[in-house]
């Protein structure tokens, strides 16, 4: 059914009919809304959960670890300051392998303060072992919502969905919601093989030495790489039960004849392909790809798109702060890797709800691949009058750094 809904209504639609048994979550900007409408649910009979309205971040990723571990699918969602206060509980919950689903209403993080949206909330949180899926548009949250699920339970492994706060939580996008059947057909009933029984007393999370500790991440690592095929898989089986593909691990666009690639992920994507097709009326050889998973890091899915390319452009939406662009590096290193040595420009733009506009994609392009920028700075511009705009970082393939 085709509804007109608000990013954050239509994920909490899509959460509802995955049928979480315990809802727990603190309210933060912008990812209030999508708990206020589940609570709503619950207190009209729509979803039968115990939604618990906890005292703190903290406090709502411990209750959604204890409940998987009592054998219940759960759910939260935060953002940037709450996610912050989450670490040390998001952390646990990926070394005990428990398939939590959450979303992270992206949200830049203080301080100064600022409730706009940008990257660098999740991006902090790209080491603690969950499963990241950055989405485009309101329709892919509601899917990607529903094969988190999926892909969570049957890899034991933790999954945040990201999308980008206020631009999708907050606008009204034409959405079609799967009916209840449709989504039972695709993800089973949950059933998670390590749950307490009182009746069987285990013991879940215990201490580890240093001479078993190290096998313990091994296996975590080993999980989390097997889970690229997984998330394919299951976003063909939706496409072909459902009719609509999220873009599986990354998703190209205009990339034939391609000499020169915009990569990026999340809601700026719309913008960048715009920018493509104008270039390519141009007469410009320009493509697009978007990096829909960004952990694990579909390492060899990117070279496949990008190998025969001359020059890639990373537009990201945060920064480690004295090293850079984040998706830069790690596509310079698997690059690398692989004895790709295209060219890779960082350019980190966005943050904190700056626009990202397509008059902005533009320009930046024009001065990398027409004016030749040198490396004078790793921002995007305030500007887009060409003669105004800073050049960008930027570092070949024989000059890698990983």
């Amino acid at each position: 059914m085709k509804k007109l809904l608000e990013g954050s209504q239509a994920m909490a639609e899509a959460v509802r009919l995955c049928r979480p048994q315990v809802v727990a979550a603190y309210p933060i900007t912008p990812q209030t809304h999508i708990i206020e409408r589940l609570a709503q649910h619950v207190a009209n009979g729509e979803l039968e959960a115990e939604f618990i309205n906890a005292e703190s971040e903290f406090g709502a990723a411990s209750i959604v670890l204890g409940a998987v571990t009592a054998g219940t699918r759960a759910f939260t969602a935060t953002a940037s300051q709450g996610l912050l206060l989450m670490t040390e509980v998001l952390y646990n919950i990926a070394g005990l392998r428990l398939p939590v689903v959450m979303v992270c209403a992206n949200r830049a993080v203080g301080a100064p303060i600022n409730i706009c949206s940008d990257h660098q909330d999740s991006m902090a949180l790209r080491d603690a072992g969950w499963i990241q899926l950055y989405v485009e548009s309101n329709q892919e949250a509601a899917d990607s919502m529903i094969q988190a699920y999926r892909v969570a339970e049957v890899c034991e492994l933790p999954v945040m969905v990201c999308m980008d706060g206020f631009l999708l939580t907050h606008t009204f996008e034409p959405v079609v919601l799967p009916t209840q059947v449709m989504v039972d057909n695709f993800l089973p009933t949950f059933h998670f093989a390590r749950s307490l029984d009182p009746t069987q007393p285990v013991t879940l999370g215990g201490a580890s030495e240093a001479d078993n500790y190290q096998e313990y991440r091994i296996a975590q690592h080993d999980a989390m790489d097997n889970s690229l095929s997984v998330i394919e898989a299951f976003d063909a089986d939706f496409r072909g039960q459902m009719g609509r593909s999220c873009g599986g691990l990354v998703q190209g666009y205009c990339l034939e004849g391609a000499q020169t690639v915009l990569l990026g992920m999340g809601s700026l994507m719309g913008a960048v392909r715009d920018v493509v097709d104008k270039l390519r009326h141009q007469g410009q050889a320009v493509g697009a790809l978007r990096l829909r998973c960004f952990r694990p890091f579909p390492s060899d899915a990117l070279v496949q798109h990008l190998s025969g390319v001359h020059r890639i452009i990373v537009l990201e939406k945060a920064i480690s702060i004295g090293a850079g662009g984040i998706v830069a590096a790690e596509l310079r290193a698997a690059l690398q890797q692989a004895g790709i040595m295209t060219s890779v420009d960082s350019v980190v733009g966005g943050l904190g709800g700056r626009d990202l506009t397509p008059d902005v994609i533009e320009a930046i392009f024009q001065e990398i691949i027409i004016a030749g920028a040198t490396v004078t700075s790793r921002f995007a511009p305030n500007h887009i009058t060409l003669g105004e705009i800073a050049p960008v970082e930027t570092d070949r393939g024989d000059n890698v750094h990983g």
